[in-house]
C-alpha cells in the first residue's frame, strides 16, 4: 500500500468527493487520488522515500495541507484530514426556518445493562429557527415533540416508556424547547442555551450545535443543515424508575444523551408538496 488518509468533516462525516495530491519538496504532483464514498484514499502503488505534501479538497470545503514522510517502505500513511466548511464562520442567512422533519431526526440513547445502548426517536415534531441579523447571539429556536411518537423498534418498550414510570404521555403530552441565547464555542459551533419541559418539569438544558453548511435545494429553496447534542439526567426530570439487576448494575442508565441532526428550510413554512 502506498498512501492511506481517510477524508472526514469537523462532525465525523465523510467527505467522499475529496481530492488528494500528493508533491514532493521541488513542488512537483506525484500522485493525484480521489476518496472513496466512504472518505478512505487508498492507493496502492509504492512512492519513493522522502519528504511530500498532501493536499486535500474538496468542493464546499477549505483546503487543508499535511506532511507526510514516505519511508523505505514506500508506503504514507496520512491519518485523519479534517476539512472544514468553506467560510468557516459563515453562518445561515438571517430570518426564520423551518425545520423539515422528513429530513431531520430526533434522538435519544440510554445505556442498558451498564455494557450497551438503546436508540430511539421521536418521529413526530415540529421547530422553528430565527437567525438575528445583527448579532447571531440572539437567534432563537422553538421545538415542540409529541410525547407519544417514541419509537425505539420494540413496542413493548415503548409502551412502557409512554407510561407514568417514564414520559407519561397521557398528563403531559408534549415535550417543549425554547431557547433564551447562544454563545461561540468555536468557529461553527455554538452552545444553545434554552429550557427543556419535560415530564412537567422545566429545566435549563444546553444544546452543544455544529453548523454543517447551507445550500439549494431540488425545489427551489435554501436549506440549512445542524448538528446538535445533549446530555439529560433523568432524575432532573422525575423519571427515577430503574431496576438493580446484579450486583448494583441498573437496567437502565441514569442519563439521557440527545442526539439531533436537523435540515431547516429557509422561510416561515415548509414548502409544499
Amino acid at each position: 500500500m502506498g498512501l492511506t488518509a481517510r477524508i472526514r468533516t469537523r462532525d465525523g462525516w465523510a467527505v467522499s468527493h475529496a481530492v488528494v495530491t500528493l508533491t514532493d519538496m521541488t513542488g512537483s504532483q506525484v500522485l493525484r487520488v480521489e476518496a472513496d464514498i466512504e472518505g478512505a484514499v487508498r492507493d496502492v502503488n509504492p512512492l519513493p522515500p522522502g519528504a511530500y505534501t498532501v493536499i486535500v479538497t474538496a468542493v464546499g470545503y477549505a483546503p487543508a495541507a499535511a506532511s507526510a514522510i514516505v519511508t523505505a517502505s514506500g508506503r504514507a500513511e496520512v491519518g485523519t484530514v479534517t476539512l472544514a466548511r468553506q467560510g468557516g464562520t459563515e453562518l445561515p442567512p438571517p430570518g426564520p426556518w423551518t425545520v423539515d422533519p422528513a429530513h431531520s431526526t430526533v434522538g435519544a440513547v440510554a445505556q442498558h445493562l451498564g455494557i450497551s445502548s438503546v436508540h430511539g426517536r421521536f418521529t413526530e415534531f415540529a421547530a422553528s429557527i430565527e437567525v438575528a441579523p445583527d448579532d447571531v447571539t440572539k437567534s432563537r429556536v422553538e421545538a415542540v415533540i409529541r410525547a407519544d411518537s417514541i419509537d425505539t423498534g420494540n413496542a413493548m418498550r415503548d409502551g412502557h416508556l409512554k407510561s407514568a414510570d417514564f414520559l407519561d404521555v397521557e398528563r403531559f403530552p408534549e415535550i417543549t424547547y425554547r431557547s433564551s441565547g447562544l454563545s461561540v464555542a468555536g468557529s461553527d459551533r455554538w452552545t444553545v442555551h434554552g429550557e427543556l419541559s419535560l415530564h412537567g418539569v422545566v429545566r435549563p438544558v444546553d444544546l452543544d450545535l455544529a453548523y454543517l453548511g447551507t445550500g439549494s435545494d431540488p425545489w427551489g429553496g435554501t436549506r440549512a443543515a445542524f448538528r446538535a447534542t445533549a446530555q439529560l439526567r433523568r432524575e432532573d426530570f422525575a423519571m427515577n424508575y430503574n431496576q438493580v439487576v446484579q450486583a448494583g448494575i441498573a437496567a437502565i442508565g441514569t442519563t439521557l444523551k440527545v442526539e439531533l441532526d436537523v435540515q431547516a428550510v429557509q422561510g416561515d413554512s415548509l414548502p409544499q408538496a
